[in-house]
This record gives C-alpha cells, structure tokens and sequence, in this order.
C-alpha cells in the first residue's frame, strides 16, 4: 500500500465519522474524540508513520481539535501504568544485558527444554501460580515472566528480525495468550477481577468469593490453558519444535558460564525484590508503577545499569510513547460517555429476547468491544453493569449472567496488542508483527469462548449456576 493511500484509509476513517449524525448523550468534542481514536487505531494497522509517531499524533490532534485539554491529552504520560510498562522493559532489557536472563533460561532448557511446547506450558503453569497471590498481570506477565521468555527465545538464537520465528515469536506470543487466559483463573487475576466481582454483588447480589471465582474458573481455565500452545504450535509454529539435545547443551553452557557475576546477583537480587513488593501490594498500597521505577532506579544506582542506557533504550521509550498516548485516548473515550452510550445502545439490542440467545449476543457484543479498549478495567467499568441488567430483565440466572461478563472480560484482552497492560511489552519486543497479533488473537478468542461456552456451561450446570 501505497504511503497515499495509508494517509487516506488513516484520515478516511475520521471523515467518516464526523459525517455520521451525532447519537444523543454525546457532545461534539466526546465525538471527535472518537473519529481522532478511529484514525489512531486504523493508523497503528496500516502505518502510514510508525506506531508510536501516529499515536503522538493522535494525542496532538485530540489537544489541536478540541476533544481534549492540552493537559488531559497528555495525561497518559503521567499515568502510572504507563511507567509500569516503561520500567519492565527497562528492567527486561537489564536481566539480558547482565546474562541473568541467559543464565536462568538455560536452567530452563536443562530442566524442561526437550519442546517448544513445553517450555509455553512451563511459562504458562508459572504465570498461572503467581495470579493466586499476585493481583496485576502487569507486574506478573510484563514484570517477571517476560524476561524470562525473552531470555529463552535468544537462547536459542533467535531475536527480532529474520531469526524471530525460530522459537521467539511463539513463545512469546503463547505466553501473553495463556496470560489472558490465567487472568481469569482467580479473583487476584488482574485487578479488574474484583471490579466485576463489586458490580456482581451491587446489582445481581451474586458473591464471587476468592474461592467461588476459582471454583467456577478452575476446569474451563485449565482446559484453554492447555489448548492454547497447542493450538499456536498448528497456527503459528516455531522453527524449532523438537530439542532433544538442547538440555544437555544447556548444562554445558552453564558450566561455561561459571559462577554468577556480582551483577547477576545484584539484578537478581533487585529482580526479586521488586516481584516480593508487588505480591504484597496489599500490605504496604505502594503503587506497582512506582515499585518498577524504585526497581530501575535500584539498578543505576548499584551501578548493573548506567543512566545512559535508560535514555538509550530506543525500544522503552518508543513503547512508553506509543501506549502512554492511547491508554489516555481510550480512557478519555469513557470519560465522555462515548463508550456508556455505545453499551446500553448494544444492550437495548436484546430487549424481548429470551434469556439464552440474548445471553450469546451480549456476550459476544462484551467481548469484542474490547477493540476499542486499552485497559480492562475501562471496559468493566462501562459495559459490565447495563449488561447485567439487561440479562437480568430478560430472565438469565443472575449466577450464570455475572460468570459470562466477569470471565469473559478477561479473554477480550487476547484481540489487540494494547488490550491490557503485558501486551505493548510482549508487542513491543518486536517477535510478532501487529497483522499476526490481530490475526491470531481473533482466531484464539474464538477458541477460548468456545470453550468457556461449552465446558464452562457444563461445569457451571454442575456448580447449579443455572
């Protein structure tokens, strides 16, 4: 595609909007908020700037054409879990630049290397073991087991560019898949979790405890946690499939290495410090983005990295750029009302249905609105109540209702690679292209709800959910 016509699909999409009749409850700047994110996301696909560059953009014309404030334009770059992002890169790119990251994949290899395969489940069974205790998938999936990941595919020689698809981009991308899918496994998942389990309460008067949540996830989670790398390995396989020989390579290569440098123990050291701080967020409310920072700066000031390879990693701050811009266009979005309107619209959809087709339809409506969403949270907090009424006012056991929209939500976040906050860190380490991402997570998303509309049913109809 030509840059003229990348230029005309980008604007193309604005001018279509702004010529649509504008819907009641709607003012003009919350409507041209919208066609400015419309232009952003279709921008982000077809590129006519890259990624970053069209979301500045984006954040310039919200300010220019007065949808938003200088200020509130801007203010994503001050959100928190925009430096959450920031800060795991940074600290990512410290476990590769020390060899911590070689060091602790090649204890991977030799334990459980024999298949790509199986190292997607070993990532995926250890992010699915730290949702218990560990309430954002951010400093779970973004901060802990994304280097990890990113170690084990340049153990293998492969990295972005022509050698990505020698077990880098299937690992990383089955990770962040099975991310989503063990979000939703318990009540400490992300955070959003227990937004939906208040709101279940608050209308439907349906507790999910700690324990019900798990109890109603456990066997749909494990089933998809278990489809998902395989599915992947058919869809989108690695070059290196089979290693037979790699663990004791790996044992090899650890002999090589020697004993672990005072900078391998200082990084792993502050690496565990920062994972121990977040899992006891409750204890001490210190912000997970200030603990990343905290994490960062714990690391210049030892001396493992220098000040000058914070301001150099072109990769962070590209990244911080891109996100910090459309996490504060998406959530401006719902601050106006926009995606309020749009919810009760697709609810009002369904009215005089019979619970069980209108069930499927909202369903389906929830879980792929979440295009328009950076943040799991913004799409709870808008769609999840009108949804529940409606369902409720159509007949649908309040139990069943409050499971479908709080499970689900977490699944949504598989479509985009700014869903939810792991996936710029995963996107932005350059394995997997944006067509593929879209691609895939469609393709996953049907199978996981699938799954979650069989399986799910039938464990729930066990539970007497419905």
């Amino acid at each position: 595609m030509s840059p003229r016509l990348r230029w005309g699909a980008t604007l193309g999409v604005a001018l279509v909007i702004l010529a649509i009749p504008r819907p009641a409850g709607i003012d003009v700047a919350a409507w041209r908020l919208l066609a400015i994110f419309a232009a952003t996301i279709t921008g982000s696909i077809v590129r006519p700037l890259p990624p970053a560059a069209v979301v500045l953009l984006g954040v310039l014309a919200s300010a220019l054409f007065g949808a938003l404030t200088p200020a509130k334009a801007l203010g994503g770059y001050a959100d928190p879990i925009a430096w959450l992002v920031f800060a795991a890169m940074l600290m990512s790119s410290a476990v590769q630049a020390t060899g911590l990251g070689r060091r602790i994949a090649l204890h991977f290899i030799r334990a459980i290397g024999q298949s790509a395969v199986g190292l997607a489940y070993a990532l995926a069974g250890t992010d699915t073991l730290l949702a218990a205790f560990l309430p954002s998938n951010s400093a779970r999936a973004g901060g802990i087991i994304f280097p990890v990941a990113r170690s084990l595919a340049e153990a293998y020689d492969s990295r972005p560019g022509p050698t990505a698809g020698r077990l880098g981009s299937f690992l990383l991308f089955s990770t962040y898949q099975c991310d989503v899918v063990a979000c939703a496994m318990f009540l400490t998942g992300q955070i959003s979790n227990v937004l939906s389990a208040r709101f279940g309460r608050e209308v439907a008067h349906v507790d999910l405890t700690y324990g019900r949540w798990l109890l109603g996830a456990c066997v749909p989670v494990v089933v998809a946690l278990l489809a998902v790398p395989q599915l992947l390995l058919r869809w989108y396989p690695p070059e290196v499939t089979r290693t037979p020989e790699a663990p004791a390579r790996a044992a090899d290569e650890l002999v090589k290495l020697g004993p672990p440098s005072r900078k391998e123990w200082l990084t792993l050291l502050i690496f565990t410090t920062v994972g121990l701080t977040w899992a006891t967020a409750s204890l001490h409310k210190l912000d997970y983005g200030v603990v990343a920072l905290a994490g960062v700066l714990a690391l210049v000031l030892s001396g493992v990295i220098s000040w000058e390879s914070v301001t150099g990693d072109r990769g962070a701050w590209d990244v911080f750029i891109w996100y910090g811009g459309i996490i504060r266009l998406a959530s401006a979005l719902s601050e106006a009302n926009v995606t309020t309107v749009f919810a009760k619209w697709s609810a009002s959809l369904t009215t005089g249905m019979p619970w069980a087709p209108a069930l499927v339809i909202l369903a389906l409506i929830y879980v792929y609105a979440h295009y328009g969403f950076a943040s799991i949270t913004a799409h709870v907090s808008a769609m999840f109540t009108p949804f529940l009424v409606v369902l409720l006012g159509a007949g649908a056991p309040a139990a069943l209702a409050v499971a479908v929209l709080a499970y689900s939500a977490n699944l949504s976040a598989s479509l985009t690679h700014f869903g939810t906050t792991p996936a710029p860190i995963y996107f932005g380490a350059g394995y997997v292209s944006q067509r593929d991402w879209w691609r895939l997570g469609l393709m996953l998303s049907v199978v996981t709800l699938g799954i979650f509309g069989t399986v799910g049913l039938v464990w729930w109809k066990v539970l007497g959910w419905w």
